[in-house]
């Protein structure tokens, strides 16, 4: 069994059938990874910066998988969710503190998923007779 720090945001990008975010998802799950490594040892910096960038990558690549109208209205709260959790996890790796970065992880794949999933929900509703949704 092979430990996963985005368990949630893999399964949620392979269900709503987005290749992007899965093909982020799995880097940036393999930057942490090596950071969680380097984490422990308490070295190499230029690998933290790496998963920084790989970051910022998996959120875009999720903005564009949702789309710039529903991350900027019905999504702003799972686009805020995700800012945080974002900003967590960089304090975290720059405080070099490995419970932080375990636990920042936890609330960034969970707010991931959601917005992959919300989206997707979002997606697939039909209107309402008469509404003009």
């Amino acid at each position: 069994m092979t430990a996963s720090f985005l368990p949630l945001t893999i399964d949620a990008a392979s269900r709503a059938d987005a290749p992007e975010v899965l093909r982020n998802a799995l880097l940036t799950d393999r930057a942490a990874g090596e950071c969680w490594t380097v984490l422990l040892a308490g070295c190499d910096f230029a690998t933290k910066r790496g998963l920084d960038a790989q970051l910022r990558k998996l959120s875009e690549a999720t903005a564009e998988h949702v789309g710039t109208r529903w991350w900027f209205a019905d999504g702003t709260v799972h686009r805020k969710r995700v800012a945080r959790a974002q900003e967590n996890l960089v304090t975290a790796i720059a405080e070099g503190d490995g419970q932080e970065f375990a636990l920042a992880f936890v609330g960034y794949d969970n707010a991931m998923a959601g917005a992959v999933v919300c989206a997707g929900i979002g997606k697939h509703r039909r209107p309402v007779e008469g509404s003009t949704a």
